[in-house]
């Protein structure tokens, strides 16, 4: 292979998390892994929109949209701004941005 000669994570031959045939945890070989934290980017796709093109519709920035999709939590007025971006309703957040915690009325309600 052709190239500058450089073999770290961003190279194209790279088999990290940020090259191009990643296998690692966030590539998984080009097959989307099933346990998300979040269904944005599958939304996104779904509706043929880029990153660039949600971020401009959400009013938020593209690294806000990139690290939503990888995962990282967001203030509730970011999720409320994507939700409607992506034509859904702030009631739809259960659906898109699943609680990472059992429901707090659940865990109260047990008994000790």
């Amino acid at each position: 292979m052709e190239g500058n000669g450089f073999t770290g994570m961003e190279g194209n031959g790279s088999t990290g998390p940020q090259g191009n045939g990643s296998t690692g945890p966030q590539g998984n070989g080009g097959a989307r892994l099933l346990n998300e934290s979040n269904r944005v980017r599958q939304l996104r796709e779904n509706r043929l929109m880029t990153q660039a093109q949600l971020a401009k519709r959400a009013k938020v920035a593209l690294r806000t949209i990139h690290s939503v999709e990888k995962g990282m939590n967001c203030r509730m007025d970011t999720k409320r701004k994507i939700l409607l971006a992506l034509g859904l309703r702030f009631e739809d957040k259960d659906q898109v941005f699943p609680a990472r915690y059992p429901d707090i009325q659940t865990e109260f309600s047990r008994k000790f």
